[in-house]
């Protein structure tokens, strides 16, 4: 796989490894979107346009998880919660990191 450069937050908690319990770091989002992602975002590379840095927690949460009405901004209130639940699957929530990219922090230059 060639080398890629994503944009982590400073802050973020560091890629655990595939199979361990997701810790938001982000590393899978910013690489590519899963397939909600992927219509939401209209692409299949780079980050997705439902991550969200949340500054009180430090982590990285998919706000169609927890907010799809702030993603699709004409969203009908009924249609959140299934959107959620669908999201939630995609990413397959609680069931482990299942992202294989091994992030590495850049040489800081200066």
């Amino acid at each position: 796989m060639p080398d890629q450069i994503i944009h982590i937050h400073a802050e973020a908690p560091p890629k655990p490894p595939a199979g361990s319990p997701c810790n938001g770091c982000g590393v899978c989002c910013s690489w590519r979107p899963c397939p909600m992602g992927a219509v939401i975002s209209g692409r299949l590379h780079g980050p997705c346009d439902a991550l969200r840095w949340l500054d009180s927690a430090r982590v990285y949460r998919c706000a169609m998880v927890d907010d799809p009405g702030a993603v699709l901004t004409h969203l009908p209130a009924w249609a959140a919660p299934v959107l959620s639940r669908l999201a939630r699957r995609w990413i397959a929530q609680g069931a482990g990191c299942d992202c294989s990219l091994e992030a590495e922090a850049a040489a800081q230059s200066g």
